[in-house]
């Protein structure tokens, strides 16, 4: 079976990404089940979240010389003209609850109707061999809440109300994720071309 590396270090990405990713004809690895990449971080130096999805997928795909899944992601609030967008994971030193700590502060004095956001996620996928590569993104629209609603505080999902669902990222099963987030949309479009291409 062929060898699909997931290129995150991200412990709350990997369980969304193994679930949207059920039944496919690939072996999984776990980055930090890859020697060749211990200690390997690569720079995010890219202007768009593709830039910086093919990147990881690259750098990470090259060094390991295995076919390779990357995401980039962030969300963007319309009230501060589209940041942290890019700088999401970089928001705040410290924790996800910390940098949401910090949004919902900058945050305080705007009113509900103005708190609309989004979240968009940006799939790449390479084969290091053909030098292939091939991105799937979403997008989708919610709103920043007060406070944090969630059972899985990961990220941005404790304060970000998706409006299709009605409720915020960190009140979803894994299931709902993968119907209504962003990144389980563009993961279903990565699945699609993981099967149609590189089976």
């Amino acid at each position: 079976m062929r060898e699909l590396l997931i290129a995150t270090r991200n412990e709350g990405k990997m369980p969304e990404i193994r679930h949207a990713l059920e039944g496919v004809p690939f072996k999984i690895i776990d980055i930090n089940n890859a020697p060749a990449l211990e200690g390997f971080e690569p720079h995010e130096s890219g202007s768009t979240y593709e830039e910086n999805a093919l990147i990881k997928a690259k750098e990470y795909g090259t060094r390991a010389r295995m076919l390779t899944l990357a995401d980039d992601s962030g969300v963007e609030v319309d009230a501060l003209g589209g940041a942290p967008g890019l700088q999401s994971a970089r928001y705040a030193p410290g924790t996800d609850a910390d940098r949401n700590r910090k949004l919902l502060g900058v945050l305080k004095e705007v009113p509900d109707e103005r708190r609309g956001a989004r979240f968009v996620s940006v799939i790449a996928i390479f084969e290091p061999t053909s030098g292939k590569t091939r991105t799937s993104r979403s997008e989708v629209y919610g709103r920043i809440t007060r406070e944090p609603r969630m059972e899985r505080p990961f990220g941005y999902d404790p304060i970000f109300l998706y409006n299709e669902a009605g409720k915020t990222g960190g009140e979803m099963t894994l299931e709902e994720k993968d119907k209504w987030s962003h990144r389980g949309r563009a993961l279903a479009k990565a699945r699609e071309i993981l099967l149609k291409e590189f089976a």
